[in-house]
């Protein structure tokens, strides 16, 4: 059984909470934050986050919605992707994050990575571009950072979109930079998926994509993290 509990932290100014799971041990284990969609910190991603805790990480999955009006903050996010996407407030909270989770007497600061969903993974691949702490990354049906050349400064890479959503074109274009810079990745578009397709929670769940997505991501991440 993971051990699971909330978390409540000051930077500076900023107030953040997240969900952690562990696995049972002292470690020191790898770490994974984990980055929600527009649905927020959820029983899906606390479920994630209890999925990864059982293969062996300590997940910390971060709350960007925490103490903030969730409508303004979805304006300000989507103004952050589109607009500013290598350097904004969230990039620097999932840094933040980081930090927080290398510093746990029971984890490998050495041995860290992300998965995100949607926004999340939107964000996962804009900060992998500047933070060389992250030894691997797994957006799902992600938007991509402007301009991608920056995607070279990127760590490996394992995404998974669907095939029937606008996030697919995304995938086509992230696969063919990341292999024009040559950075290790593992990005695949599952047919006849829609958006959402991992969150067994949802009305667009696929639970043969999402099984072969998360095999893919665990074996992605054993091999880098």
């Amino acid at each position: 059984m993971p051990v699971e509990e909330i978390v409540a932290l000051s930077v500076g100014t900023e107030k953040l909470s997240g969900y952690l799971a562990y696995p049972e041990g002292e470690g020191p284990f790898p770490g994974v934050v984990v980055i929600h969609e527009i649905f927020g910190l959820n029983d899906n991603i606390k479920d994630i986050a209890r999925r990864f805790a059982d293969e062996g990480y300590a997940a910390f999955a971060i709350d960007l919605f925490a103490g903030r009006n969730r409508t303004i903050c979805m304006f300000r996010f989507m103004s952050q992707i589109l607009t500013n996407p290598l350097n904004n407030g969230s990039i620097r909270n999932l840094k933040q994050a980081l930090t927080y989770l290398g510093q746990q007497p029971r984890v490998d600061a050495g041995r860290l990575g992300a998965i995100g969903f949607c926004m999340g993974g939107s964000f996962a691949v804009a900060w992998a571009c500047s933070d060389t702490r992250l030894k691997a990354i797994a957006p799902f049906y992600a938007m991509n950072p402007r301009p991608l050349e920056a995607v070279a400064r990127s760590c490996p890479v394992v995404g998974s979109y669907p095939g029937e959503d606008f996030t697919a074109k995304a995938a086509q274009r992230l696969d063919e930079a990341l292999t024009q810079h040559q950075v290790e990745h593992d990005i695949k578009i599952y047919p006849g998926t829609k958006h959402s397709f991992f969150n067994d929670q949802g009305k667009t769940y696929d639970a043969s994509a999402s099984q072969d997505a998360w095999q893919r991501v665990l074996a992605y991440f054993q091999a880098h993290i």
